[in-house]
């Protein structure tokens, strides 16, 4: 991968910029790692993040700042326009949420730093280097609820993605065994990233005393049971790429008392939308059944569904072309590629049906996997904040090539419109 005119011209000006602000940018993620919300709760990052902006726009009053966009209380989006009206939008997503009781441990706060510094970077190179006629929009979109909630997909349906011509976000992964040179890698690989139902189902039986009068019950948590078994019979003859995993969220209160309701919350995953929607139905089936041989009545309360993730091959090869030319091991996230992060869902997943997008990942020392504590203390690290800060570097000139490269942009749409027919 030769690296293009465009893209040489905007690396130095967008490693100038993240240099000038790499204090306020250590500051935000060290805010955002050392108070860990859960989805819809990121108040804090929130408003630490809009009064960075609202501290900016002094010396750039180009940024317009919006606080609860789109009708979601913790999302943002701050928005910096050149020229009239038309030419090319690019979107930066900024993940925030953390999970229960271990904090950032996938990682979230550099995924909300490499976004904001990708935007800063991105809208102060085209300041410099782009024509002063052109015409484009850059967006920095706070999405809150990655890991439940599915911000995105609300965001989607309230128009935040509307005429967005790509968007852009990396995500931090382990180390690769045996790799440690390995900084960035583009995911191009179909699978790497699944598609995700998520459902709690609740049964509902009949109390009696468990001692006294057991026939007099109808128990729930019986049904449970079932199910699981159920399911686990089941991922014998499900495929190795798709997932089934759940927990019982209820199983009665006292063993003396038979149990009038019991849950369980699932998720199901299958590489691509299709092989889930007929994977879920089998799962389906094995909570009915359930519910038919201990006598008890179903209900089921769906979450919101993740689309598999589709890759945009222009802006992947462009990335790593662009990270090899600072100097960052990098590489195209192909069959066999160790680090490849197999077998998650995102709700960028979402996104990438609806327009071009680009979910990069980077490496980062840790001392556990994605979704552990020891992931936390590493996505903490001033190690990983500094990898974070070279990717997005990266995402800055391939955002800069999509706005003033008009026959890279082509090949952008294109590429999509090709996936999109697939």
């Amino acid at each position: 991968m030769q690296l293009e005119a465009t893209q040489q011209r905007f690396i130095a000006s967008v490693e100038e910029a993240l240099h000038k602000h790499a204090s306020e940018l250590e500051d935000i993620n060290r805010k955002i790692w050392s108070t860990p919300e859960l989805a819809y709760t990121e108040h804090q990052a929130h408003d630490n993040i809009c009064t960075l902006f609202e501290t900016l726009q002094r010396t750039n009053p180009s940024y317009r700042i919006q606080r609860s966009a789109y009708d979601l209380p913790t999302a943002f989006e701050v928005t910096y326009t050149h020229g009239s009206t038309g030419g090319r939008t690019i979107v930066f997503n900024a993940e925030y949420d953390a999970l229960p009781n271990i904090g950032h441990a996938c990682g979230h706060n550099l995924i909300a730093t490499s976004s904001i510094a990708a935007f800063i970077a991105t809208c102060e190179a085209l300041k410099h280097q782009a024509p002063k006629d052109s015409n484009y929009t850059i967006r920095l979109l706070g999405t809150p609820a990655e890991e439940s909630g599915g911000g995105k997909v609300r965001l989607l349906d309230n128009g935040a993605y509307k005429d967005v011509d790509a968007c852009l976000m990396v995500h931090p992964i382990p180390m690769a065994p045996g790799h440690p040179e390995l900084l960035s890698l583009a995911t191009v690989l179909p699978g790497g990233f699944l598609a995700n139902d998520k459902v709690t189902v609740t049964f509902t039986g009949k109390p009696a005393h468990a001692a006294a009068a057991p026939w007099e019950g109808v128990n729930a948590l019986d049904a449970v049971v079932a199910a699981y078994v159920n399911i686990s019979l089941l991922r014998q003859q499900i495929l190795p790429t798709q997932r089934i995993h759940g927990v019982v969220a209820s199983g009665g209160d006292r063993p003396n008392v038979i149990p009038m309701s019991a849950s369980v919350d699932y998720y199901i995953r299958s590489p691509t939308k299709k092989g889930l929607k007929a994977l879920t139905e089998k799962v389906v089936k094995c909570f009915e059944a359930a519910a038919l041989a201990t006598g008890c009545g179903v209900e089921f309360e769906w979450g919101v569904s993740y689309d598999d993730l589709k890759t945009n091959n222009p802006i992947c090869e462009s990335y790593v072309s662009v990270m090899r030319a600072m100097g960052h091991h990098t590489v195209m996230n192909n069959a066999g590629q160790s680090g490849k992060l197999t077998g998650a869902s995102t709700d960028m997943g979402n996104v990438s049906y609806a327009l071009p997008g680009f979910h990069g990942l980077f490496t980062i020392p840790t001392d556990g996997v994605n979704h552990t504590p020891g992931f936390t203390n590493g996505a903490g690290s001033p190690e990983a904040h500094k990898r974070c800060l070279a990717c997005a570097a990266g995402m800055a000139v391939v955002a800069c090539q999509i706005v003033t490269d008009d026959e890279f942009a082509r090949r952008v749409k294109e590429d999509f419109e090709v996936e999109a027919e697939e």
